[in-house]
């Protein structure tokens, strides 16, 4: 036998031992180098040798796989979301309705409640096969690439396990991955996650693995699903799935009765503070699997579970003054500095004020006492005053008419609770606020400009708006050197643009040049213009010239643009400075239309064909839309006697259907669209 394949197949099952070793069982057998050492071995084998590489190889576990739109399918059993209770007594009356259904004492199984994002796992003859978002409970997006990366799921199963089953619970990020991410985000100018839940979520839906396989999620599974079970029990199902190789919860508890299920609740709402990762609450769930199917379910929940969530912790402290920031659209938002107090495990010194609207409802005075919460554990916010400690003579704050950086006048729009700065071409925080997003991962992706470089160039008046880039040399950048002063984490340090440096500058910004033109829309930062909004602007209007042409009318027949974005888009390009800047970015080289990649073309067989799309497909509304354009037709927001098409997916929008019916449309189905083109 092949002397390569025997050792793939050594190599294979000796790591994924590790793995387990490591992730699940928390009893690592060798040292990192070794591991390391092992994994890079097998990675040169698979390379040379790929026909023999495994399908649960360790090596897929770094990462690597592109994936460019996230399929959607639906769910085998839907994914229903939990009743919510915050007091003993709706738990109690929880128990009450459940026992209507029970014959004798119910038993619980208690849960901590992750706070994370849920996933389904498919399993076929012990292989991970699909992995798959809640979504909308319905249906959800495919994450199977990224979700291999996740070193506590197994990509292979041991044991005696169902044929094919479905595993679900919760997707993770522990604090200490969240507190590096966090720091890294904030050393490249990148805006830190609010909380470990969001950088979760945010993770699963990279289109490069192997930047998720970076994040070191983590993952607890406790719910099996499938056909014909052999189990009696929850406890004894999940029980059974740790057998089988899966990281499940050690402090799950059976319980006996209300009494000792609020005796589990009251001890995590005390120890919670001392675990390595963010829950919110406790997850009750009714043990017998008879029961379970005699209470059914809501519309919306199961009646046989439910989840006590735990109060926000809540700490006094004393307001010491009012700071007003700039974004990089204008905004202006308050923010209170506070005498330094322990919340959750963190010392506190700011809260956002948010707005005007807030700071107003609070009624904060100066030298206040205030209460500070963290909103989802992470976030801090000041969500009271003690007025018992308030000073006889204490002075209200009040919200600030000028910008605290340039001094112009700000402006409030009527119905927009936020206050902005209008002098964007001269306001510093707005310039380089503009100039970083610019550059970031999702924009231009210039990274060699990260870690403070760009406020650098700006204080050294060499970019002041982002055609500025392009216009940066050798002789301009070598030699520059600016110190970074100590902060409460980190030491004084120094920045100098030596030839390295200045090289890989350069070079990025060569290389942004390159950058597709719907990227190159989301970062010239147009208000309210994100990334997606970016995306389907460039697909509808095709390049540069089209979008500055746009009419108001133009623009919300697009999916999801609505009144202030359009106004936005329509503003931004009658801005005489912004025009003149993309001309010197066209004359830079930059991408300005959508490229067509003619070796996948499609055929025009949908040319001139209006539709409009509505409800619930077996794949994402916009991959539908995206095959429309495709294939020659167009998309339109709204039913008229111009659509020649309406695509109806299930959960359709009754009064849509009955107007299309009325103007006696062409109503066709998922599946009559897929034979138009010949699919």
């Amino acid at each position: 036998m092949n002397e390569h394949k025997l050792r793939i197949d050594e190599l294979t099952v000796l790591l994924n031992q590790y793995n387990y070793q490591y992730y699940i069982l928390d009893k690592p057998q060798v040292s990192d180098y070794e591991f390391d050492m092992l994994l890079k071995e097998l990675a040169s084998l698979e390379k040379a040798n790929p026909e023999y590489m495994h399908v649960d190889s360790p090596t897929q576990r770094v990462g690597g796989t592109i994936t460019k739109l996230f399929p959607t399918v639906k769910h085998q059993y839907p994914m229903l979301s939990l009743g919510n209770t915050y007091n003993q007594g709706e738990l109690v009356d929880f128990h009450n309705r459940l026992m209507e259904f029970a014959n004798n004492e119910i038993e619980y199984v208690c849960e901590l409640k992750y706070d994370g994002v849920a996933i389904s796992l498919i399993y076929e003859n012990g292989i991970l096969v699909r992995a798959v978002t809640r979504g909308d409970g319905v249906q959800g997006d495919v994450v199977t690439n990224n979700v291999k990366t996740i070193y506590s799921i197994p990509m292979r199963l041991s044991g005696d396990f169902p044929e094919k089953f479905e595993i679900r619970g919760e997707i993770f990020m522990p604090h200490r991955s969240f507190e590096r991410l966090n720091s890294e985000r904030i050393e490249n100018n990148e805006e830190p996650f609010a909380n470990p839940r969001n950088a979760a979520s945010g993770s699963l839906k990279l289109q490069d693995s192997a930047l998720v396989s970076k994040r070191k999620l983590d993952c607890f599974l406790y719910y099996v699903l499938g056909e014909n079970l052999p189990f009696k029990t929850h406890y004894e199902a999940v029980s059974k799935a740790a057998e089988w190789g899966f990281k499940v919860p050690k402090e799950t508890k059976v319980c006996k009765g209300m009494d000792e299920v609020w005796k589990f609740i009251d001890f995590w709402d005390h120890e919670r503070h001392n675990l390595p990762f963010d829950i919110d609450g406790v997850v009750i769930k009714a043990n017998s699997f008879d029961l379970q199917k005699a209470a059914g379910f809501t519309a919306k929940n199961p009646r046989w579970a439910i989840s006590y969530k735990y109060k926000a912790e809540r700490v006094a402290t004393k307001l010491l003054s009012v700071v007003y920031q700039v974004g990089r659209t204008g905004i202006i938002t308050p923010v209170a500095n506070l005498e330094p107090v322990s919340l959750s495990g963190s010392i506190v010194r700011r809260a956002s004020l948010h707005n005007a609207d807030i700071m107003e409802s609070l009624d904060i005075h100066h030298d206040d006492v205030v209460f500070v919460e963290k909103g989802g554990e992470i976030i801090p916010k000041i969500i009271a005053v003690d007025l018992s400690h308030r000073q006889a003579n204490a002075q209200k704050y009040s919200f600030i008419d000028k910008c605290p950086e340039c001094g112009s006048k700000l402006l409030r729009v009527e119905g927009e609770s936020a206050y902005f700065c209008l002098n964007e071409s001269a306001c510093p925080p707005q310039i380089k606020g503009k100039l970083e997003h610019f550059i970031g991962r999702k924009a231009m992706n210039i990274d060699s400009l990260g870690e403070g470089k760009v406020e650098m160039l700006f204080d050294h008046n060499l970019v002041h708006n982002v055609a500025d880039f392009y216009d940066l040399s050798y002789d301009k950048l070598i030699g520059l050197e600016k110190i970074i002063p100590a902060t409460d984490e980190k030491m004084e340090r120094t920045i100098s643009f030596r030839e390295k440096t200045v090289e890989n500058i350069l070079n990025a910004i060569e290389n942004s040049k390159s950058v597709p033109f719907e990227r190159l829309l989301f970062a010239l930062g147009i208000k309210n213009v994100g990334e997606t909004i970016a995306q389907k602007i460039a697909h509808h209007f095709g390049n540069i010239q089209n979008i500055m042409n746009a009419t108001y009318e133009s623009l919300i027949m697009i999916d999801d643009v609505g009144d202030q974005i359009a106004k936005s888009v329509i503003d931004y390009f009658s801005d005489l400075n912004n025009m003149i800047m993309i001309d010197r970015l066209k004359a830079a080289g930059l991408q300005m239309e959508v490229k067509i990649d003619t070796s996948e073309q499609k055929p025009n067989l949908l040319q001139g064909k209006a539709f409009v799309v509505s409800g619930v497909f077996s794949i994402s509304r916009d991959v539908l839309k995206k095959m429309i354009v495709d294939y020659g037709g167009k998309n339109t927001s709204s039913i008229s006697s111009k659509t020649d098409f309406v695509l109806a997916g299930d959960k359709m929008g009754p009064e849509k259907f009955k107007k299309a019916q009325t103007l006696k449309l062409n109503i066709i189905s998922e599946e009559e669209f897929y034979k138009m083109i010949n699919l």
